[in-house]
């Protein structure tokens, strides 16, 4: 009988540390062991590890020449498919260590791609992921070679691709052309629904974070969404959208975005602005934190990086400190957010903090008053209850006698009929 499973590449990691370079971009430990979950995640297996203390990599192949030959025999001694290495490879690299290896290269930057490509599921998301990916190979042609085949198998082939080595750059760039202009419609599309919901009066709150932090975990328990939620860095890709109704009856949506990682390939970035457009120009950003992680520091600084970047700044914060069901120490509250809020979103604890939270920094907060409103205003009776939370009512000889949730807006009308008020 034949196996219809995929055979798992057999993979080596591989990088440079220099000591040199800023802590979330040089190769460390932390580094090297979030490549081997990627690897996990793309459907590989590590089967070796090798890492060259040198304070500046080779331009010409990234490690020096004594490390390369003990690669090629990790390669065949370890009967490897695939070597990937920690940082973003230039052209000449990936054609230098192609020749000198025998084996197929990978960079950090085409994992992370390859990812993308299996996880985007929506005509966007597939879109944005083609534009990054042709975006990253067209300057890598020579290099990547057979790599580029759409018949070829295993991690890094998953996309787009291009069929022969001396694929027509022109006809590339306009695909990428095409592409951009498929995007700004869908962005412009976006942008009217915007519109609509500002009119509308509802409220938008982005969930950012680290990968894996939890951010779809966290959505899908406080709006009883279905969005896949696995232990896998990136399971989520396309953004989701869920509305939830404060206490005070404020309609909040909350958008999932697509979640963040170190040595996030800039290009990426640019291709998946239209998607983290909805960081920028949400009303409250929710900053999921896995608290239960060791890089839990680095790994803010990475989200807060990638924010400013972005532009998605000068707006409420709130720091959400997720999986606290796993650690015995809370972390300290941070002081440069709006809030801070530890929670489990697998136990739901700690959820009516976050709730309340969202109600204290979000726009349009509603104040608890006392009115009484004449009969002959019926209809003002009848806006605040389709509205405004009513929380009590009674009909007295004066008129309807109500305890309500107002908003400024609201307030400025019907002040006059406050109880007690001026």
């Amino acid at each position: 009988m034949q196996s219809n499973e995929e055979k798992r590449e057999r993979v080596i990691l591989a990088g440079v540390h220099t000591g040199e370079r800023d802590a979330l971009q040089d190769t460390t430990d932390n580094s090297i062991e979030e490549l081997g979950e990627l690897v996990k995640t793309a459907g590989g297996d590590v089967v070796g590890i090798m890492v060259q203390n040198k304070r500046n990599i080779e331009a010409a192949a990234y490690m020096g020449e004594g490390k390369i030959e003990e690669l090629r025999i990790a390669i065949n001694d370890l009967a490897a498919d695939c070597v990937v290495f920690d940082d973003e490879l230039s052209p000449m690299q990936i054609r230098n260590l192609s020749d000198l290896l025998g084996a197929k290269i990978l960079d950090r930057s085409m994992l992370i791609l390859d990812i993308f490509a299996m996880h985007a599921k929506s005509g966007e998301g597939k879109l944005q992921v083609e534009l990054a990916q042709l975006k990253y190979r067209l300057p890598r042609l020579r290099g990547l070679g057979v790599q580029l085949s759409r018949t070829g198998a295993g991690i890094g082939t998953r996309g787009p691709g291009e069929t022969k080595l001396e694929s027509d750059r022109r006809h590339i760039h306009r695909r990428i052309s095409t592409l951009e202009r498929e995007l700004t419609d869908l962005s412009n599309h976006r942008e009217l629904i915007r519109s609509r919901r500002k009119k509308d009066g509802v409220i938008t709150a982005a969930l950012i974070g680290y990968t894996n932090a939890g951010k779809s975990s966290l959505l899908n328990k406080l709006t009883d969404a279905s969005v896949l939620a696995e232990d896998k860095l990136f399971a989520t890709l396309d953004t989701t959208s869920r509305g939830v109704t404060l206490e005070d009856n404020r309609k909040i949506l909350l958008c999932d975005t697509v979640g963040f990682i170190r040595k996030l390939p800039h290009h990426l970035v640019e291709a998946f602005k239209s998607t983290l457009e909805e960081a920028v120009v949400a009303d409250v950003l929710l900053h999921v934190i896995d608290a239960s992680s060791d890089e839990m520091n680095n790994q803010i600084c990475v989200v807060e990086h990638v924010m400013m970047d972005i532009g998605a700044v000068g707006k409420p914060i709130i720091a959400v400190y997720n999986k606290c069901d796993k650690i015995e120490e809370k972390p300290q509250m941070l002081e440069k957010y709006d809030k801070t809020v530890y929670i489990s979103a697998k136990s739901g604890d700690g959820l009516d903090d976050l709730m309340n939270a969202i109600s204290d920094v979000s726009p349009g907060k509603k104040r608890r008053i006392e009115i009484c409103i004449p009969y002959n205003e019926g209809a003002l009776v009848n806006e605040i209850h389709e509205k405004h939370k009513v929380l009590s009512e009674e009909y007295t000889s004066e008129g309807t006698l109500m305890t309500i949730l107002a908003d400024s807006a609201i307030y400025e009308r019907v002040k006059i009929y406050e109880i007690g008020g001026a």
